[in-house]
């Protein structure tokens, strides 16, 4: 079974986020956008489009997305098979957490590395 196939976000935590949003903007060009981050179309090695995106997010330090894990940041990798994935990380003994998320941006789940921090796992819809 094929595991990951690219990184769909990065996602962190900031002190400040509108602020840090803004120092992104200004001094890398990243095109925050007004829900806190970017989406980055990809583009094969000669600038031609594809299909797919990676998503950059700073949310605030409060923020209990990434519970339970403490850590300040959060990795989403694409898989292809969210459900066969998670069912055998599970069979693996992974910490694999209950909740599935469906909708139109694709299925979504999440596991525990063995230091505590949540992975997001998403299977975008089909095309993507």
């Amino acid at each position: 079974m094929q595991r990951v196939t690219g990184i769909g976000g990065i996602f962190f935590k900031a002190r400040d986020p509108v602020s840090l949003r803004s120092w992104y903007q200004k001094h890398l060009g990243i095109d925050v956008q007004e829900w806190g981050g970017a989406a980055f179309p990809w583009a094969d090695a000669d600038g031609n489009p594809m299909p797919g995106t990676t998503v950059w997010n700073v949310t605030g330090a409060g923020s209990d997305y990434f519970a339970p894990s403490t850590s300040p940041f959060m990795v989403n990798y694409r898989v292809a098979d969210l459900h066969g994935l998670l069912a055998l990380l599970r069979a693996e003994g992974c910490d694999v957490l209950d909740k599935v998320d469906e909708s139109g941006f694709g299925r979504f789940g999440w596991v525990l590395d063995p230091e505590g921090n949540k992975i997001e796992l998403w299977e975008p819809p089909a095309g993507q």
